[in-house]
C-alpha cells in the first residue's frame, strides 16, 4: 500500500466577494491588512487579491467575465462567503493519483492547472470532502 500523501501548509481561505474593490479596502483600511493589488486570472474566471498574514494567506475572489465560477456561487450567496480553503501538497500529481485511487473526485479535465501563484494546482468535489470544496496547490 502506498504512503498516504501528506497535507503541508494551509496556504490560503478564498473568500468570494460581489465587490473586489469594495473588499479590498475594508480589508486594508478597516482592518489594517497588508494586501496585494487586483489581479485578474483569466485562466480562471476570478480576479484575486490576497491578504498577507503571519502565518497564511486570504484570497478574495471577484468574477472576471461572465463565465466565472465565482458568479454562480455569489449568486447563491449575493454577499459573499468561503468558498475555498487551499492547502499545500509536495508532489501534485502523485497526490491526485493517491486521491482518485481512493474515491476522490478532481473537478475539471483532471490535469493541474496553473494557480495565482504561478503554480500547479488542482481543486477536489466539496461533496467529497464535507461540503468544502478544496484546492491543492504543489508547495
Amino acid at each position: 500500500m502506498p504512503d498516504h500523501m501528506k497535507l503541508g501548509r494551509l496556504n490560503h481561505v478564498a473568500i468570494a466577494v460581489p465587490d473586489i474593490a469594495a473588499a479590498r479596502a475594508t480589508y486594508e483600511g478597516t482592518l489594517g491588512a497588508t494586501v496585494s493589488s487586483i489581479e485578474d486570472q483569466p485562466a480562471h474566471g476570478v480576479q484575486t487579491v490576497f491578504i498577507e498574514l503571519p502565518n497564511t494567506k486570504v484570497e478574495l475572489l471577484g468574477v472576471l467575465g461572465d463565465a466565472s465560477p465565482i458568479k454562480a456561487f455569489l449568486d447563491k450567496n449575493p454577499g459573499g462567503g468561503m468558498h475555498h480553503i487551499c492547502y499545500e501538497v509536495d508532489d501534485i500529481l502523485a497526490a491526485r493519483d493517491q486521491l482518485t485511487a481512493e474515491g476522490a473526485r478532481v473537478l475539471g479535465d483532471g490535469n493541474p492547472k496553473i494557480g495565482a501563484h504561478g503554480k500547479p494546482v488542482l481543486f477536489l468535489h466539496p461533496k467529497d470532502f464535507y461540503g468544502t470544496l478544496v484546492e491543492l496547490e504543489q508547495a
